[in-house]
């Protein structure tokens, strides 16, 4: 199990892309689909030299701040579910972690509350 939790070998083909950085900004770990999703970044680079100050100011505050951050996005005709988070070492941010996932368009909408309002009555006879 821990060569499991210590390898990255099981997100390596996930169907979702995950790029890892350290508090510097600087790229430690990019699975196949990130790499594809990506082109132009690869580990080793710094966040800095592939976004605007804005989103340079945005990270630096999740950071800062231990807050996540979770948006949609269209791209190429593609929406994505983009969620950034701190990831820890030590018990101290180490980093931040995006996630991005494919939506398809035939995506199904689940509304919980609606099982709440299912009432079962088991001493009902009909």
């Amino acid at each position: 199990m821990k060569d499991f939790i210590n390898n990255t070998i099981w997100a390596d083909e996930l169907k979702l892309a995950i790029t890892v950085t350290d508090i510097d900004y600087v790229i430690l770990y990019m699975n196949e689909k990130s790499k594809r999703s990506y082109p132009n970044s690869h580990v080793g680079d710094n966040l800095a030299d592939c976004h605007r100050q804005s989103s340079m100011d945005k990270i630096d505050r999740m950071i800062q701040n231990d807050i996540s951050n979770t948006y949609t996005v269209t791209k190429k005709g593609l929406k994505k579910l983009i969620h950034h988070t701190s990831w820890y070492k030590d018990g101290k941010t180490a980093g931040i972690v995006e996630f991005a996932i494919e939506i398809p368009e035939d995506i199904l909408r689940y509304h919980h509350n609606l099982f709440k309002t299912i009432n079962f009555n088991i001493n009902h006879h009909v």
